[in-house]
């Protein structure tokens, strides 16, 4: 069963930083790009960062382009999101996903939720 934890989350300043992890089992975790997505209140989810499988390739939104940084460990099953000079508008719930490939459906977790306020 695939399964994908996020954590991480909390209160936090704005201009201050915040490390997310996801934690994935289930699947091979090696062989797939990963996302981060997030949901402020009253929008929609948005796409905020992309990793290949291999960690060469990365994409960010133009939002959180030079202040974010997406990475992985394919040794621990980890993807992580590295968020510098945080703003109150990424407030917001961050969810991990893994994508549909083949047959393999697309998988989400449950999601940690960053706020930025002073």
């Amino acid at each position: 069963q695939v399964q994908l934890v996020e954590s991480g989350g909390g209160l936090v300043q704005p201009g201050g930083s915040l490390r997310l992890s996801c934690v994935a089992s289930g699947f091979s975790f090696m062989r797939y790009p990963m996302m981060w997505y997030r949901q402020a209140p009253g929008k929609e989810r948005e796409l905020v960062a992309y990793i290949s499988s291999t960690s060469r390739s990365k994409e960010y939104a133009d939002s959180v382009k030079g202040r974010f940084t997406i990475s992985r460990d394919n040794l621990q099953n980890t993807v992580y999101l590295q968020m510098n000079m945080l703003k109150p508008e990424d407030t917001a719930v961050y969810y991990c996903q893994k994508p549909a490939a083949g047959a393999d459906a697309v998988a989400w977790g449950k999601g940690t939720l960053v706020t930025v306020s002073s």
